[in-house]
């Protein structure tokens, strides 16, 4: 469940990948039309070594060229106590790949006249309400929960992991109490709650169960026998089990079925790819018209100005930025999965008819299966019909320049995925402080800002592929941003936040908190800390089951009992709440309950 504002975050990442292509496989110099063979082999390589390199315990990987998976493989092992290797039937949990399958679904009803996804969310199910801010703002639609544009909080999060899930269906009634983050068609905001309130929706319409209606109208006639929507991980002897850093680990039951819940296998999905391909038909049955694939399949959002040149359809990433940004060869449609432990990245070039899956059982295997996913799309685009990538080209950066003014106008902080991140301006350059990493910006001769490291302020680094990325600002729809440019695709980075005056209940509010209600979730938030600094109120916290540094965020005090989650996407504009439960004054956000701690 990856965004696509997590570019600061990229940036402090690759700091500290300095030997991120030491000992890389040699690429193939010549690709013979219509054979695969050194693309595989290139492939295979490659991915022994990036799992060696980052720890990775399992992971396999399907190629599909129209009807023909013409390559399936597993490497490393899917059960490593027992030596079961990873094979192309290993069952994975593929997380957020699971919305292409909920949304194809409702498209099916669509089809049917049962829904019709501009009526309000309320037709399908009357129970739905949020409270909101926004007095003039559109009714929710499936078609916004589709496109991650009903201005719906991005996640409910306790419970969401825990041992004994309840139905997801109780996500509409734990709604009510929360507030709407953005008005609907204002940004893309990614949201697990609107893609399980679309499944609700789906049940309501259909009649029956979820689960059951998937199995019957997607997953059965597609042929995909090793595949299910489930709370809980496969447990049979295909299942993969979870590790990070090479350790077994417990992957949690999941809530929102219908946002993460599918466990599949590479060659499973590797038909639903084919359907795709042949214009949403399977053997001798149409699972879904070729113009309803078309609309989902087509930009949905050209008119919100936030998203900048950003694409989505419905449920199908439409737009990427860096190995994901496929040239010369028509639409690139994609979506990629994250659970507790497993990670996957299925890419599809719907012209070419040509698609590659990859899925992992390893937490630290993200950047494995996106790096394996592109390299491998690439090189049987190559294969197949001849285009080869351009090269890319080369960044002046610092060769440009800019007036003091016009540097002087970045001078800042900035709310964004990473955490709030500080710009000054120096004599000829920025410096951004990035998650404690300093990084110079630098003018390029084509307007943009240059991103630069330096190991101990002495050594210069490359920062691979990051190196091409340019940054620049705007002011869009009354709010100050910054932007990433890379090869001509942008993505919205970071809104510029002020100080505000915090009142006096908040300053009282400042210390560490600790979640008293926690129950028997997996624990995706610790040592929460909220500070002043600056003329800001923030809150400091980790999330121990995604990485080992701690982010903060920046919050707006709207009241003496309400704080708002400062920037723009996934988990900003949100509320914060400080309410009184026996007497006793705690704060509420997605669901838990926070007690300030005792000196």
């Amino acid at each position: 469940m990856r965004t696509l504002t997590k570019v600061w975050a990229a940036v402090a990442v690759m700091v500290f990948l300095l030997a991120g292509c030491a000992g890389m496989p040699k690429k193939p110099d010549i690709t013979v039309r219509g054979d695969y063979s050194s693309t595989k082999e290139y492939i295979s390589r490659l991915a022994r070594q990036q799992m060696k390199k980052h720890d990775v315990t399992g992971l396999s990987i399907a190629l599909v060229d129209d009807q023909k998976v013409v390559w399936a493989e597993g490497f490393g092992f899917a059960d490593q106590a027992n030596q079961l290797p990873a094979t192309p039937e290993t069952i994975y949990r593929v997380g957020s790949i699971s919305k292409l399958f909920t949304a194809t679904a409702v498209m099916q009803l669509v089809e049917q006249g049962k829904i019709d996804i501009d009526q309000p969310l309320r037709t399908y199910l009357p129970e739905f309400s949020i409270k909101s801010r926004f007095a003039d703002a559109t009714p929710v639609t499936p078609r916004t929960l589709m496109t991650h544009h009903s201005g719906l909080p991005s996640d409910l999060q306790k419970g969401m992991w825990t041992r004994q899930p309840e139905p997801f269906r109780n996500d509409v009634t734990l709604l009510r109490d929360e507030y709407a983050a953005n008005p609907p068609n204002f940004v893309f905001s990614y949201s697990n709650v609107g893609v399980t309130l679309l499944g609700h929706a789906l049940e309501k319409a259909a009649g029956r169960d979820f689960a059951a209606h998937l199995d019957e109208s997607l997953l059965h006639p597609l042929g995909m026998s090793h595949s299910s929507f489930s709370q809980v991980p496969d447990h049979s002897p295909l299942g993969a089990k979870a590790y990070r850093k090479g350790a077994e680990g417990e992957e949690f039951p999941l809530r929102d079925l219908p946002a993460g819940g599918l466990n599949s296998t590479v060659l499973d999905l590797a038909r639903f790819m084919q359907m795709v391909f042949a214009g949403g038909r399977a053997g001798e049955r149409q699972i879904i018209r070729p113009e309803t694939l078309a609309e989902m399949l087509r930009p949905q959002n050209a008119d919100v100005p936030l998203d900048l040149n950003f694409r989505i359809g419905l449920a199908w990433m439409l737009s990427g930025l860096g190995g994901i940004d496929i040239r010369n060869a028509g639409p690139v449609a994609h979506h990629s999965g994250a659970t507790l432990y497993h990670r996957s990245q299925l890419i599809t070039l719907p012209q070419q008819k040509l698609g590659v899956v990859v899925l992992t059982n390893s937490a630290n295997g993200g950047g494995v299966v996106n790096k394996l996913a592109t390299e491998l799309l690439k090189l049987a685009l190559e294969a197949k019909t001849g285009i080869k990538q351009p090269e890319q080209a080369k960044t002046a950066a610092g060769e440009g320049s800019m007036s003091q003014d016009e540097l002087k106008a970045y001078e800042g902080r900035y709310a964004t995925m990473a955490g709030v991140v500080g710009i000054t301006k120096k004599s000829d350059y920025l410096r951004a402080e990035v998650m404690g990493t300093s990084l110079r910006l630098v003018p390029r001769p084509d307007g943009l800002l240059g991103l630069r490291y330096s190991l101990l302020g002495i050594f210069p680094v490359s920062l691979g592929e990051l190196n091409r990325l340019g940054l620049s600002r705007a002011t869009l729809a009354g709010r100050e941003i910054v932007k990433a440019n890379m090869n001509g695709q942008e993505l919205l980075v970071g809104e510029r936040i002020n100080s505000l005056p915090i009142p006096e209940a908040w300053q009282k509010r400042v210390g560490e908190y600790e979640i008293v209600n926690a129950g028997d979730d997996a624990i995706l938030i610790d040592r929460v800390r909220v500070y002043q600094e600056n003329g800001l109120l923030l809150v400091e916290y980790g999330m121990p089951l995604f990485t080992d540094r701690r982010l903060n965020f920046a919050l707006a005090p709207l009241s003496d009992s309400e704080v708002l989650i400062c920037g723009l996407g996934r988990g900003m504009g949100e509320t914060i709440r400080a309410v009184k439960v026996n007497g006793e004054e705690l704060f509420r956000f997605s669901g838990y309950l926070f007690r300030k701690k005792q000196k």
